[in-house]
């Protein structure tokens, strides 16, 4: 039921509205999709995607419930060491044709539902960039590791380089 198109998107599985049935759609993403994820999302890799979605027509609307699991390696934001990551999560979207969605001139009072509100045309929604930006979402930016706090207590963060007036000398400076 679901494909992989080509389109702008790293990981796309069109669906088509009118080949939705009871059983949920699975999807996983390759080893090429989960390299061309980890770029995007700057992370050092994505070991596995996959969602099970369940799809449920409710007028020109689909509502669509699940879970997405993944596992991914990303920097820690204090000491830069890999820091392995694993997902699941449960997925709670609805596809809206765009009558439905807001016009961006349009002030809009939204409350938790209506963010998870994805746009599609004609008759198909791809549900693989709807699983790719729900895995964005779990993306902590300041994850620590567990050098984190040795890292902070040398007072030197990852990436950072020496500053002050003798940063300079201290690069001369022979190793003992």
């Amino acid at each position: 039921m679901s494909t992989p198109e080509t389109s702008q998107s790293e990981f796309s599985r069109f669906v088509d509205l009118r080949e939705i049935g009871n059983a949920p759609v699975e999807i996983a993403a390759t080893a090429d999709e989960c390299a061309a994820l980890a770029r995007r999302f700057d992370l050092v890799r994505i070991d596995s995607l996959r969602a099970a979605i369940t799809l449920v027509p409710e007028g020109a609307a689909v509502n669509a419930t699940g879970r997405m699991q993944a596992s991914f390696v990303q920097s820690c934001a204090i000491s830069g060491e890999d820091v392995p990551v694993t997902v699941d999560e449960p997925l709670t979207l609805r596809f809206v044709p765009p009558a439905t969605a807001h016009r961006p001139d349009e002030e809009v009072e939204l409350d938790a539902g209506d963010c998870d509100e994805i746009e599609f045309t004609g008759t198909r929604m791809d549900l693989g960039e709807a699983v790719a930006q729900s895995l964005a979402l779990t993306i902590d930016p300041y994850l620590e590791g567990p050098e984190a706090e040795k890292v902070r207590a040398s007072g030197k963060l990852a990436g950072e380089e020496a500053s002050g007036p003798f940063a300079a000398l201290a690069k001369l400076r022979k190793p003992d």
